[in-house]
C-alpha cells in the first residue's frame, strides 16, 4: 500500500510504522510552519526529515520559492531541475510560472521567453509576462496578441500593465479595444482599471484625470452642465477634439449614473447625444440596454436594437442579456432574431440552442426547433434534460460503467500526483490539493477517470470523486456523479420537514460537494454551507438552545438547521424550489425581487436571474434534483414540472423580508 494510503491508516500499522509516518507528517507541517516565517533555516532540517513522504517535493517547492524571493541573495539555482522533474504537474506549472516572474524582474528575457513557452496553461499573470518578453525581444506579431487579453472580462493582471503602457505609448494598442474595454470596466464600477486604461489614451482624447474623479462622485451635476451648453459643437472649427472629450465626459457621466438609475441617466443621455457621434451613442446605448436588461425593465429590448442601429457591437454579456430580455417579455420573435446573430462560438452553446429551438418552435417551426432539440437532448446538464422532455424523451441513466479492474485501481493508486493531491487535502491543503488533482485529469481517458474517482471515494474525498466521474465521455458511473453520503444523518432531518430529499442532496452538492469543513470566500460553512448570522437565526427560532458557533460544521446540527431554514425559505415563498433555491444562494429578498408582474415559466425566471453565480447554482441544483430522484429510485416530476410557473410579485408571500 502506498505511502498516503498507509499514513491514512495508521491504526491499522505497526507501531514502528506510525511512529515513522507521523514524523514525516510532523516535517512536512513543519515545513509549511517555517515557509510561512520565511526561516529558510528550518525549512531545510524540515525537508531532510521528510524522507520519501509524498509532499516532499512541496517542501522543496518552499524552499526554492524562498530561495528566488530572497532579497539579498536571490538565485534560482536547482529550479530549473525541480520544473523538469515536475513537469506535467500543477506544482512544476506553478514553480514555472515564478520563475518566469523572476527572470522577467531581472530582465533576463530570453530566458524567460524560453520559459514562458514551456508554460502548459499560462494564467492572466503569465500571459502578460510572456508578452513582455516577447516585446522586448523585438518578437514580430507578439502586440498582436493584446486583443485577447483586453477582451478578456477579468480585471487587467498586475503584469499586464507595462507591457500595455508602452504598446500606447509607441501608438501600438488597438485605440478601438481600448475605448471599448475602457467603456465597460467604467459601466461595470471597476473604476480603478478605467482610469488607467483612459491614461493611455492619446492627449488629443484622454480625459483629465480630476474630471474622471468628478464624474465618478458627480455624474449628475456634470451632465446637468452637458445640458446648459458646455458640450463643445463638433461643427465649429477647431473644437473638434474638445468635443470628443466633451462627449465622452457625458457618456461616462451616464454610464456611472445609470448604476442607480437607468431611466433617468437614459432620459438624460437623450437630452445630449444628438451632437455626437452615432459610434459613441451606440456603445452607450448598448451599456444602458445591459443594465435595463439586468433589471428586468422593458425598455431593454427596445435600447438594445436602438444601440444596433447606431453601429454598436455588443459583448458576449450583451448578447447573452438581449437573448434574456426577449424572454422576459415573452418576445420569441425577439429570441430569435437574436440568437440567429450569436457567432458560432456562442451559438453553440447548450443555452442557446435550447432557447432558439423554444422560439422557432413557438414561431411554429417545429421540424427546426426538434433538430435543435436532438443537439442537445440527453446530456447531462439543466438544457439536456429540458430538450430531452421537450421531445417527449423520459429520462434514463446511461449504463453504469464497469467498476475499474484491479490493474485499474493499482494504476490509479500509484498514481504520484493523485496520492500527493490527496494528501495536501488531507495535510488541510485543499486548495492546492484540488488544483493538483484536477490538473492531471486532462490527459486521462473514461477509464482512468473512472478510477481516479473511485481511489477518491475510496479515500473518503467525495468532492474529487465526483468532479472526476463528472469528466467522463462515453462511459459514466452516475452513482460516482451524484452520491448520497450520510443518508442515516440526512433522510431524518429532511423527514421531519417535509423536503424532497432528492432536491436536498441535490442543493448539498452544489453547496459543498460533502465537503464536512467547507468555507466559502464569504465565511459560510459545512454541509449545507450556512451563514453564522443565518445559523444563529435559525437556532433561535427552533429553539436550539445547545447551538453555538462552533457547532456549525458538526454533520447533525448542519443538517438540522440547514434543512429547517429550507423549509422556512419555501413556506415564505410560495413553496416553489426554484424561489427557495435562488433563495438560498443570494437570499429571499432578490429571489421575490426577481419575480414577474405576470406569471413567468420557472425555466426564463431561472434564465433571467441577474447573478450569473445564482443562475448556474439553480440550474445545477435543479438538474442534480433529476438524477438524485431517478437513481433513488423515487417517483418524480419531470425538469419542467418541477420549474412550473412562477407566480406574480407578492403572491404567497409569507414574511420573506424577515429571513435572512
Amino acid at each position: 500500500m502506498k505511502r498516503f494510503l498507509a499514513t491514512a491508516l495508521l491504526i491499522a500499522l505497526p507501531t514502528w510504522l506510525q511512529a515513522a509516518l507521523a514524523a514525516e507528517d510532523a516535517a512536512f507541517t513543519a515545513a509549511r510552519e517555517a515557509y510561512a516565517r520565511k526561516d529558510r533555516a528550518s525549512l531545510a532540517v524540515a525537508l531532510a526529515s521528510l524522507g520519501t513522504h509524498p509532499l516532499a517535493p512541496w517542501a522543496r517547492y518552499f524552499q526554492l520559492s524562498l530561495q528566488l524571493a530572497d532579497g539579498k541573495n536571490p538565485s534560482d539555482e536547482g529550479v530549473a531541475e525541480f520544473v523538469e522533474r515536475e513537469a506535467g504537474t500543477w506544482l512544476g506549472e506553478k514553480m514555472r510560472a515564478e520563475w518566469l516572474k523572476w527572470l522577467v524582474d531581472r530582465q533576463e528575457w530570453q530566458r524567460a521567453r524560453e520559459q514562458f513557452a514551456r508554460l502548459q496553461r499560462p494564467d492572466a499573470e503569465s500571459l502578460c509576462r510572456g508578452l513582455e518578453a516577447r516585446l522586448q525581444l523585438g518578437e514580430a506579431g507578439a502586440a498582436n496578441d493584446v486583443a485577447a487579453i483586453l477582451a478578456a472580462p477579468q480585471p487587467l493582471a498586475a503584469s499586464c500593465l507595462p507591457p500595455l503602457g508602452r504598446l500606447a505609448a509607441t501608438g501600438e494598442l488597438p485605440t478601438e479595444l481600448l475605448w471599448e474595454r475602457l467603456f465597460r470596466q467604467w459601466a461595470g464600477g471597476r473604476l480603478k482599471e478605467a482610469r488607467v486604461l483612459a491614461s493611455w489614451l492619446s492627449a488629443d482624447e484622454a480625459p483629465a484625470p480630476r474630471s474622471l474623479d468628478n464624474i465618478a462622485e458627480h455624474p449628475v451635476q456634470v451632465l446637468a452642465n452637458k445640458k446648459s451648453g458646455t458640450l463643445a459643437d463638433p461643427k465649429k472649427s477647431g473644437v473638434l477634439a474638445e468635443a470628443k472629450k466633451s462627449g465622452v465626459l457625458a457618456a461616462l457621466a451616464v454610464l456611472r449614473m445609470a448604476r442607480t438609475d437607468v431611466h433617468l441617466a437614459a432620459a438624460r443621455w437623450q437630452e445630449v447625444e444628438e451632437r455626437l457621434p452615432a459610434g459613441l451613442r451606440g456603445i452607450v446605448w448598448g451599456r444602458l440596454a445591459l443594465v435595463a436588461a439586468l433589471t428586468h425593465q422593458p425598455e431593454a429590448t427596445e435600447w438594445f436594437n436602438h444601440a444596433e442601429k447606431l453601429g454598436a457591437s455588443f459583448d458576449e454579456e450583451q448578447q447573452g442579456w438581449r437573448i434574456r430580455a426577449g424572454l422576459r417579455a415573452g418576445d420569441w420573435p425577439e429570441v430569435a432574431r437574436s440568437t440567429a446573430a450569436l457567432p458560432e462560438t456562442l451559438a453553440s452553446r447548450p443555452e442557446w440552442l435550447y432557447w432558439r429551438a423554444r422560439a422557432l418552435a413557438a414561431l411554429g417551426w417545429l421540424d427546426d426547433a426538434q433538430a435543435l432539440y436532438r443537439q442537445i437532448a440527453g446530456q447531462p446538464h439543466f438544457y439536456g434534460i429540458l430538450a430531452s422532455e421537450a421531445l417527449g424523451r423520459r429520462l434514463s441513466l446511461p449504463p453504469r460503467a464497469q467498476p475499474p479492474s484491479p490493474e485499474e485501481r493499482r494504476e490509479a493508486e500509484s498514481h504520484p500526483t493523485l496520492i500527493r493531491a490527496l494528501a495536501l487535502i488531507r495535510a488541510g491543503l485543499r486548495n492546492e490539493g484540488v488544483r493538483e488533482w484536477n490538473w492531471v485529469l486532462a490527459d486521462m481517458d473514461d477509464r482512468q477517470l473512472l478510477a481516479a474517482a473511485d481511489f477518491a471515494r475510496q479515500n473518503e474525498v467525495i468532492d474529487r470523486a465526483i468532479s472526476t466521474a463528472e469528466r467522463t465521455r462515453s462511459e459514466h458511473d452516475f452513482a460516482l456523479r451524484y452520491p448520497t453520503p450520510f443518508f442515516e444523518q440526512v433522510a431524518p432531518r429532511v423527514r421531519e420537514v417535509d423536503l424532497d430529499p432528492a432536491w436536498v442532496y441535490g442543493l448539498m452538492r452544489q453547496e459543498s460537494r460533502f465537503v464536512m469543513d467547507a468555507k466559502s470566500s464569504a465565511g459560510a460553512k459545512g454541509l449545507m454551507q450556512l451563514m453564522p448570522a443565518t445559523a444563529k437565526w435559525v437556532a433561535k427560532k427552533i429553539g436550539l438552545t445547545s447551538y453555538h458557533p462552533g457547532k456549525v460544521t458538526e454533520m447533525d446540527t448542519n443538517l438540522t438547521l440547514g434543512t429547517n431554514y429550507l423549509r422556512m425559505v419555501m413556506d415564505s415563498l410560495d413553496d416553489h424550489p426554484v424561489l427557495a433555491t435562488a433563495a438560498y444562494n443570494a437570499g429571499p429578498g432578490r429571489a421575490r425581487k426577481w419575480r414577474a408582474e405576470r406569471p413567468l415559466e420557472g425555466a426564463i425566471y431561472v434564465e433571467t436571474i441577474p447573478f450569473s453565480e445564482t443562475r448556474d447554482y439553480v440550474k445545477k441544483v435543479m438538474a442534480n434534483a433529476i438524477y438524485y430522484a431517478a437513481l433513488m429510485g423515487r417517483p418524480a416530476p419531470s425538469l419542467t414540472q418541477r420549474l412550473g410557473t412562477i407566480r406574480p410579485r407578492g403572491f404567497g408571500d409569507i414574511d420573506a423580508e424577515r429571513l435572512p
